[in-house]
């Protein structure tokens, strides 16, 4: 029954990013009564999340990228022989099990994952494609609070945002003081996890001296780049040790 298996042997080559989305997450906001437009119980969460990625997963992701109820995940080296069915079901596994600790839930929470096969070079690029994405996910956020608080209902308010251009959700909650381009950075440009080198103090028991060590520590950057310009392009660059 083995060659039934028809998708085990599939691989992927790195890099590749892995992405991971909340299943069904409207309804842990409602249960949970999250504050809205952003509630930081539940992107602490998440954040939380991703820091056990590159903590306790023993998978060696580079870095990951969270907004919202997604993360993702690059990796430059692949365990399980790059294999993408393990890939996908070990790590939405351990998200779920990671953010429902996070979380302090009762409540089975799930994950789907997929991974992204990408071209050497291409990594900032998918970062300002999903950089983009959380910037459509904070205004609509944003819009979306200020009319069901004006009255209406959500219903109403998903029609009246069906297709309104960015300009037009600007307006709208400026009409309302609320600068978007003032909101905190997170919120607009999503929260990057990784890993940065410092220098400590450490002891040679060979020579009994107190010398200076690298020690890798994991970093939650609050205020990213532009994944899009120079600034942000650079940073990938630099976590990718080119």
């Amino acid at each position: 029954m083995k060659e039934r298996e028809l998708f085990s042997g599939l691989a992927a080559v790195p890099p590749v990013m892995l992405r991971l989305d909340g299943r069904a997450f409207h309804q842990l906001t409602a249960s949970q009564q999250f504050k809205k437009p952003y509630d930081t119980r539940f992107c602490k969460a998440m954040v939380d999340t991703a820091v056990a990625f590159l903590e306790k997963s023993g998978l060696e992701p580079v870095f990951a990228y969270t907004f919202s109820d997604e993360i993702s995940l690059c990796f430059t080296e692949l365990p399980f022989r790059g294999r993408v069915e393990k890939l996908d079901s070990v790590s939405a596994s351990f998200a779920a099990s990671a953010f429902t600790l996070a979380l302090g839930v009762d409540t089975p929470l799930s994950f789907d994952a997929r991974v992204i096969f990408l071209e050497s070079g291409q990594v900032a690029d998918y970062l300002a494609w999903r950089q983009a994405e959380a910037w459509r996910n904070h205004s609509n956020a944003w819009a979306q609070q200020i009319l069901i608080q004006g009255g209406l209902t959500s219903q109403q308010t998903a029609k009246k945002l069906k297709n309104m251009k960015t300009a037009a959700l600007h307006e709208l909650c400026f009409a309302h003081g609320i600068n978007l381009a003032q909101t905190p950075a997170w919120q607009r440009r999503g929260i990057l996890v990784c890993k940065e080198t410092y220098e400590k103090d450490g002891y040679n028991p060979l020579t009994e001296e107190t010398v200076r060590v690298n020690r890798n520590r994991v970093v939650v950057k609050t205020d990213v780049p532009l994944f899009s310009e120079k600034e942000g392009k650079d940073l990938v660059d630099l976590l990718l040790g080119r």
